[in-house]
C-alpha cells in the first residue's frame, strides 16, 4: 500500500489528483492515513455548508445552482456528496457527480462521493475525516450533501457550521410531523420546486411553524432547475453567522464519539458478518443474543 505522496505542504486546492488520493487513502484507511489525519494543518476558517432534506427534494440541483453562483465571485468549492449505501451488497450509487456534470471538470469546483457504508443518518466518521482533508487543502467553502432520512438528518449538525433544510410543497401533509430536533439543527429551510401546485401555501404554514420557535429562521423559495431563488440562498450562506460557541463542545463531542466508535468497530467486516449470520441461522438453537456474545468476544 502507498503512503500518501509528497508533503502535506503540498496538500492544496489546487492540485485536485493529491486531494483526490488523500481522500482515498483516508477513505479506505490505506497506510499512512492516521498519520496524514494527525497532522492536517488549518490555515483558515472555512465554511461548511450542510444540505439535507428528504429524497427528492432536489439537493444536488440546489447544491449546482450554488456552485455557480459561488464560483462567479471566483471562489473555490468542495462537494462530498453522501450517498446511500444499499443494505444487501453494501453498494452506492454514487450518482451526484453525475447531476452536477455541469462542474465536473470545472477547475475551482471537486466533488467527490462517498458511500455511507451503513451509517444510517447519512454522516459516517469518515465523513468527519473526509471533510477535515478538504478544510486542510484550503478550499473557501464545503458543501456536504447528505442523505435525507428523517430524524437522523440531525447528524449534519455535528459536522456544518450553516445547516439548510432542503423541502418540496408535497412535504404540506407531513408538515406537523417535522420534528423539533430538526428545527433546532436548521439554520434556514429551502422550499425547492416552489413552481409547484400549493407552494405558497406550504411556506406560509411552515413559516408560521418554524417562527413559534424562531422567528429569525428564514424560509426560502427556490426553483434550483432554473436558478430561481439562489441569489437569496447564496447571500445566506456567505452572511450567515457560525453557529452559537455554547453548542461547540456539544458538536466536538458527537464528532469524537463517532470516530471513536469508528476505531473500535474497525475490526467488524459486515461481509462476514452477513456469511457467519447465515451458517448460524441454520442451527435449530439459533439465538441473536447468544450470537452477538459470541461474537463480540471473537472477532
Amino acid at each position: 500500500m502507498e503512503t500518501f505522496p509528497g508533503t502535506l505542504s503540498t496538500l492544496n486546492r489546487d492540485n485536485f489528483k493529491q486531494v483526490a488520493r488523500a481522500l482515498t487513502i483516508v477513505e479506505n484507511g490505506l497506510k499512512g492515513a492516521d498519520e496524514l489525519l494527525k497532522s492536517l494543518h488549518f490555515i483558515k476558517n472555512i465554511p461548511i455548508i450542510g444540505i439535507t432534506g428528504p429524497p427528492g427534494a432536489g439537493k444536488s440541483t440546489l447544491v449546482n445552482a450554488l456552485i455557480g453562483n459561488l464560483i462567479n465571485d471566483g471562489h473555490k468549492i468542495a462537494v462530498l456528496a453522501i450517498d446511500p449505501t444499499s443494505p444487501f451488497n453494501f453498494g452506492s450509487l454514487l450518482g451526484d457527480r453525475i447531476r452536477m456534470s455541469a462542474y465536473f471538470n470545472h477547475p475551482n469546483v471537486f466533488i467527490r462521493s462517498l458511500a455511507t457504508r451503513g451509517s444510517l443518518g447519512g454522516l459516517s466518521a469518515k465523513t468527519i475525516e473526509m471533510t477535515d482533508v478538504l478544510r486542510a487543502a484550503g478550499f473557501d467553502y464545503i458543501f456536504i450533501e447528505t442523505v435525507g432520512v428523517g430524524q437522523s438528518e440531525i447528524e449534519i449538525a455535528g459536522l456544518a457550521d450553516v445547516t439548510l433544510v432542503v423541502l418540496v410543497p408535497e412535504s404540506g401533509d407531513e408538515i406537523q410531523n417535522i420534528k423539533s430536533g430538526l428545527m433546532e439543527i436548521a439554520d434556514a429551510f429551502v422550499i425547492n420546486k416552489a413552481d409547484r401546485d400549493g407552494a405558497d401555501l406550504f411556506v406560509n404554514n411552515l413559516k408560521k411553524l418554524v417562527h413559534q420557535k424562531n422567528d429569525s429562521l428564514p424560509v426560502f423559495k427556490t426553483i434550483a432547475s432554473q436558478a430561481d431563488g439562489i441569489a437569496e440562498v447564496t447571500n445566506f450562506i456567505t452572511s450567515a453567522k457560525r453557529k452559537k460557541n455554547n453548542r461547540k463542545e456539544m458538536l466536538l463531542a458527537e464528532k469524537i464519539y463517532r470516530l471513536i466508535q469508528q476505531k473500535r468497530m474497525a475490526d467488524i467486516n459486515k461481509t462476514e458478518l452477513q456469511q457467519t449470520i447465515a451458517k448460524a441461522i441454520a442451527e435449530p438453537d439459533f439465538n441473536l443474543y447468544d450470537f452477538v456474545d459470541r461474537y463480540s468476544t471473537t472477532s
